[in-house]
């Protein structure tokens, strides 16, 4: 089977802790158990949950791969268990130095920089250069334009779920404004 790629926490470690282990191990301190929360990787670490970069001396690793009922996690009574996927993936992720991520919401926003296509004539407008560069990228080149009949009822079907009617039509086309 085996894990391609750099494990990143959001994507691929967070939805299993978050599914299987903070029930018992995450930020409700009422629930939790054995002191351990894996939501924080100061506190984990502090409880020696895992040793970054080292899987063999790591108890999480230990504890979703062992066959020992009493030690296994998560416990057999919770009638919940984790894949052979997931426990590589907290392998890897253990492997690769277990470094944690702020949630997305809370990362703000960053502008890209426009790509710089090479048929920049194209171009009316910075979103035009996003999608020219993806085109470019794949070595495709963009369409025609459409003439003003395509262009209304596609604007009017996206927009409305409709076709427009004959008269409007001929009110789009007749106007040039572009």
């Amino acid at each position: 089977m085996g894990v391609e790629g750099k494990i990143d926490y959001n994507r691929d470690v967070r939805p299993i802790l978050a599914g299987k282990c903070y029930a018992c191990h995450g930020p409700d301190k009422e629930t939790r158990k054995a002191k351990l929360r894996l939501d924080d990787r100061a506190s984990a670490l502090k409880k020696e949950a895992f040793v970054p970069g080292k899987p063999d001396e790591s108890e999480l690793v230990y504890r979703v791969f062992t066959k020992d009922s009493d030690e296994i996690m998560p416990p057999p009574e919770s009638k919940d268990s984790l894949t052979a996927e997931q426990k590589e993936i907290l392998q890897q992720w253990v492997k690769e130095g277990a470094e944690y991520s702020v949630h997305w919401a809370f990362v703000p926003p960053q502008r890209p920089a426009p790509p710089k296509p090479k048929k920049a004539g194209w171009v009316r407008n910075e979103i035009d250069r996003f999608v020219l560069g993806n085109l470019e990228s794949q070595g495709l080149d963009p369409s025609p334009e459409a003439d003003r009949h395509t262009l209304v009822r596609r604007l009017y079907l996206d927009l409305i779920g409709l076709p427009p009617t004959p008269e409007e039509v001929d009110a789009f086309v007749k106007n040039e404004d572009p």
